[in-house]
């Protein structure tokens, strides 16, 4: 682990299943969450979404925090499109941000049609990723 040069507060986690060899996070919920996916044998690939990879909503460009594909009962998936949050208590995030969140979960069931549909969850662990797959 290591931080970045430049006084920022972002920290790199080196990693083996993501789709780069280092992923930067911001907090402890999105530290613990990396770690989760690094040793789940079914996480095939992830992938912390760049500032640019935005999902068109009513309020603005909506970036989500992750993608990943997650081998379940021998069928790969793209299965999430996660938000985390340090609490599942929608009262502790802030108006718009909770806006946010619920259109982005609208917008992807807009998408979701057909056997494979991505599913979007808020967690704040990879174990409320995994309680969704029970």
């Amino acid at each position: 682990m290591e931080r970045p040069s430049g006084g920022a507060s972002l920290i790199r986690l080196n990693a083996k299943r993501s789709i780069y060899e280092h992923v930067i996070y911001d907090s402890d919920t999105e530290r613990n969450f990396v770690e989760d996916l690094e040793t789940n044998d079914g996480v095939l690939l992830y992938d912390k979404l760049p500032g640019w990879f935005k999902v068109p909503i009513p309020l603005g460009p909506y970036n989500p925090d992750w993608a990943v594909l997650f081998d379940y009962g021998g069928t790969q998936r793209l299965y999430f499109v996660v938000e985390t949050k340090s609490s599942l208590f929608s009262n502790d995030w802030r108006s718009k941000e909770e806006a946010k969140i619920e259109c982005g979960k609208a917008h992807l069931a807009a998408l979701g049609s057909g056997e494979n549909p991505p599913r979007y969850l808020v967690a704040t662990s990879f174990g409320d990723v995994l309680k969704t797959m029970e």
